[in-house]
């Protein structure tokens, strides 16, 4: 799947080529067959080529979980159904075998219909998602697989899934949304960098001249050097450590009090703050600038909004 075959959803592309260039996780809500699977099919043909190093990680644990590979040097992408049980998404057995966390190591993990995993299965990925391994514990042996994967979601924003559709009317009660949207809990969301919401486009506007997978991989791979340079080595701004980025990219005093009252209003948490310091920080790259700007504050910020559809926000909406 190429970007450029994917007519409207300009928002979203925007987004998940924030999402390539600083390894962010993201979450697309959305009525079905609006375009979620396809954008996320489409996201890996952005990404990087693996290092020859990740490419013997990736083989190495593919060979442990029996899975035959080619050399790998496109990242991976793996994508459950909704109905695999915990051993199979985050690894074990008598003998603890590799899970779809650890197969999609330098890559994606995309799990569509996220709310209809088992809640204590989507709560397992918290290790993964905040340390980039997975910890299996057994009665013989503890063993711990690398899980370095970037997670992108897609849900629908009901039970019924037209809530805030055009064309269909959602019957769903406030108490029906608010328990399918609880399914996916507030720690994991925690760890998700971006939410969008998507709605259906017209296929019969014409194309605005979107950039192909081949021309945004290029600004992805611009955007990676950067961040290498910046600190050293092969991590980007969302798995450097926190302390690094506030070193090389301090903010301003009117930019933390920006984010601040924002987040105040928002209930946004300290670990959602930080989130978003690393998406403007992954901003202001692709914008090529030293310094964290104030429009890569706001950007950033707009996407942490699930039900909001402008691309950027003023003081005045947030």
């Amino acid at each position: 799947m190429d970007f450029r075959h994917i007519i409207g959803h300009e928002r979203a592309k925007r987004a998940l080529l924030v999402a390539a260039s600083g390894e962010h996780n993201v979450l697309m809500s959305g009525p079905p067959g609006c375009g979620k699977s396809m954008l996320a099919e489409a996201f890996s043909s952005i990404l990087p080529t693996l290092t020859k190093d990740k490419q013997l990680e990736v083989m190495s644990l593919y060979q442990l979980a029996g899975e035959s590979v080619s050399l790998p040097l496109a990242a991976p992408y793996r994508n459950p159904h909704h109905s695999a049980s915990s051993v199979a998404l985050i690894g074990g057995g008598s003998n603890p075998k590799p899970g779809e966390v650890s197969l999609a190591h330098g890559g994606v993990l995309f799990l569509d219909e996220m709310a209809e995993f088992q809640k204590k299965t989507l709560d397992m990925l918290r290790q993964p998602m905040e340390s980039g391994r997975v910890t299996i514990s057994r009665v013989h042996s503890t063993v711990t697989y690398p899980a370095a994967f970037q997670l992108i979601g897609a849900m629908n924003p009901c039970p019924y899934g037209y809530l805030g559709s055009n064309v269909k009317y959602c019957s769903c009660t406030d108490k029906q949304v608010q328990s399918y949207r609880a399914r996916v809990s507030g720690p994991v969301l925690d760890r998700v960098d971006i939410l969008l919401h998507l709605i259906p486009v017209n296929l019969d506007r014409e194309e605005e001249g979107t950039l192909s997978s081949e021309e945004l991989r290029v600004q992805v791979e611009r955007a990676r050097e950067r961040q290498y340079e910046r600190y050293g080595a092969g991590v980007s701004n969302a798995k450097v450590p926190f302390d690094v980025i506030s070193e090389c990219s301090p903010l301003t005093t009117s930019q933390r009090q920006m984010v601040a009252q924002v987040s105040s209003k928002q209930q946004w948490s300290n670990r959602v703050q930080i989130k978003i310091i690393r998406l403007a920080r992954t901003i202001s790259d692709l914008a090529e600038s030293e310094l964290i700007t104030d429009e890569a504050l706001w950007e950033a910020m707009s996407l942490r909004r699930l039900n909001q559809s402008s691309s950027k926000l003023s003081a005045r909406e947030l």
